[in-house]
């Protein structure tokens, strides 16, 4: 019956709830009388109209305070005044009818009755109705099977409660208790569910059949967050998390805000806090380019630089489908930027971009950063990272462009493979032009690790393995890697530039690096499975070893000489390097650049390690 219900169009629904009030109304009526006279009462005579009337008042109150345009199904506090204030007003104007009337058998205290009762009647088969529409229980009036996880909720504040009130309405999962690891909480009641300790976690998964955690603590720090999930990790149940508050769209929680773990929760540190001043420094009121705009890197730059009230953005990129994309993102947040089509490998394209939008600030984020692939493909390899950033660095000359930052790597640090030669190679060509006199344009770079879910980056290929049922795979056990979240990424980049006096390395401190297969782990048993390990379990998911790719290193450093000094950010390095030879180095992207025209890719491969110094592809 209430499936039928629900099925039905909702003019019909409003229909059939005016016609439920009018019976209620009348019945209220009836209930009053036989209160005050303490016996069901039979009316008849001349006051039956007392009973027409009841009805002809009450709807009209009723449509006027738009009772019939709330969905059952979300009524809440605010619903329920409109439903107090309208029997009040008709239990008001009925009784004035009634004394008016002169009819005798109407007792004063009819009026407070029928107020009473009919507000119970109406507001109560409101609230059964909601009830019976977001608990289901089955069996009662052909109410389907209720099939919704059970879920405990880690965090009873505001944010856990909002959360636990939205989630009334789903169909899909229902809160059972609190967690919370607060004292005061303890054996408390929020929003009618139970607090419990977090130590009780394992016999709550077995009492309620627990199938989900979710961690509604969104103004938790990374390292607070951190600690949760690694109490959580031994529990053979998936974890969700609301995201940073910073990332909600609006102070108020939703069910929508649920999101798988994001890896970020698993770094055992804090974001590094940007400072302000050094944000807006090359970007606010002035003319910004981003080139391979359309990549991981180079989309959060053109995303964070459009919040920061540049004068225009320009956007660079080969690819059509990824600058379509980043365009249709901006302009769902009200911001235009110029699309620009091209290679970095067209400096006359370049330069003319640069003089016609009178461009002040680029950010190079253009690059091959794939490790196999460009060890496979050297030639495009140098031609895309080397003389690409070249031909930029040109086009900015050219153009009198302020300021030049490079996005650039750890893996120009010591290289040992040819994607990191390449790179490291770019950074002493802009370390070249920085010592040039008369040199206009500051030149910066800014050298981070992994940047999580990245494209390319290990993360996503792991959440889709785990997701496919495995295995997951490792290229070596004991391999670690530094991380950094592609916000942190953009925002020193961002920075960077404006530090930058000119020829300028800048590191951040990552802090401890991570360990590869300790994050495949982490990322298997927060999804609520378990490791295959000998053959047990069956279903585990079981981690491979593949071995060392080509050009891959068991660590990454980000520093090449001993010696860094500190900036006035608390975070972000510079370090001290020997200045290039100039001569040499000219002397060598000439010979580099007659090697790419007749693809000599094994005469590319001597040039590197006659150029990048620390360069070692057999590490």
């Amino acid at each position: 019956m209430i499936n039928y219900v629900l099925s039905i169009r909702r003019r019909h629904k409003q229909v059939l709830i005016l016609l439920v009030d009018t019976l209620l109304v009348i019945v209220a009526l009836w209930v009053a009388f036989s209160l005050r006279y303490g016996e069901a009462y039979d009316p008849s005579g001349d006051e039956i109209w007392l009973w027409v009337m009841a009805p002809v008042l009450a709807i009209p109150v009723f449509l006027y305070f738009s009772l019939y345009q709330t969905i059952i199904r979300y009524i809440g506090f605010v619903s329920l005044w409109k439903v107090f204030q309208a029997i009040s007003l008709y239990s008001l104007i009925w009784g004035v009818c009634a004394f008016l009337s002169g009819i005798q058998i109407v007792p004063r205290s009819v009026v407070m009755i029928n107020w009473l009762t009919c507000l119970l009647l109406v507001g109560g088969a409101r609230m059964m109705a909601r009830w019976l529409l977001t608990v289901r229980v089955p069996g009662i009036l052909g109410m389907e099977p209720d099939n919704r996880k059970n879920v405990l909720i880690y965090g009873a504040g505001a944010a856990g409660m909002q959360l636990a009130i939205s989630m009334s309405y789903s169909r899909e999962m229902r809160p059972v208790a609190f967690l919370d690891d607060q004292f005061t909480l303890k054996n408390q009641q929020v929003n009618g569910l139970h607090v419990y300790h977090p130590d009780e976690t394992g016999q709550l998964i077995d009492k309620f059949d627990v199938q989900d955690i979710l961690l509604a603590m969104p103004s938790a720090s990374q390292h607070r967050r951190h600690e949760i999930l690694a109490s959580l990790e031994p529990y053979p149940v998936p974890i969700h998390t609301l995201p940073d508050i910073s990332e909600l769209e609006s102070c108020e929680v939703d069910i929508r805000d649920i999101r798988g773990i994001d890896i970020s929760d698993l770094l055992d540190r804090d974001a590094v806090a940007p400072i302000d001043g050094l944000l807006h420094a090359d970007i606010t009121g002035k003319v910004v380019m981003v080139t391979g705009a359309g990549g991981s890197i180079g989309s959060e730059l053109s995303r964070q630089i459009s919040q920061l009230n540049p004068k225009r953005l320009v956007l660079f990129d080969h690819s059509e489908f990824n600058l379509y994309q980043l365009e249709r993102e901006l302009v769902e947040q009200d911001f235009h930027a110029e699309i620009s089509l091209g290679s970095v490998l067209d400096k006359n394209r370049l330069s003319y971009l640069c003089r016609y939008y009178g461009v002040q600030t680029i950010y190079h984020a253009a690059a091959y950063k794939h490790v196999p692939l460009v060890e496979k493909n050297p030639l495009i390899g140098a031609v895309n990272n080397v003389m690409g950033t070249r031909n930029c660095a040109l086009a900015a000359i050219d153009a009198s462009v302020t300021t030049f930052v490079l996005v650039s790597t750890d893996k120009a640090v010591r290289p040992a493979n040819i994607m990191g030669a390449t790179k490291r190679l770019a950074e002493l060509l802009l370390q070249d032009l920085s010592q040039r006199p008369q040199m206009k344009t500051r030149f910066t770079m800014v050298r981070f690790g992994n940047v999580l879910d990245s494209s390319g980056s290990v993360v996503p290929l792991f959440r889709d393995q785990i997701q496919r049922g495995g295995p997951v795979t490792v290229t070596h056990p004991e391999i670690i890697r530094y991380f950094m979240t592609i916000k942190e990424a953009t925002q020193l980049v961002l920075q960077a530039g404006a530090m930058g006096e000119g020829g300028d390395v800048f590191v951040l401190d990552m802090g401890e690096p991570v360990s590869i297969v300790n994050l495949a782990k982490k990322m298997i048993r927060l999804s609520g499975l378990d490791i295959k390990e000998n053959d047990y379990p069956e279903n585990g998911i079981e981690i491979e070893f593949l071995g060392l790719r080509d050009g891959e290193k068991l660590f990454e450093e980000l520093l090449i000489s001993e010696s860094s000094v500190p900036t006035f950010h608390p975070r972000i390095m510079r370090e001290v390097e020997r200045a290039p030879n100039l001569v040499y180095l000219e002397k060598c992207l000439e010979d580099l650049q007659e090697s790419i025209e007749a693809n000599d890719e094994e005469r590319i491969k001597k040039l590197l390690f006659e150029m990048v110094e620390t360069y070692n592809p057999d590490v």
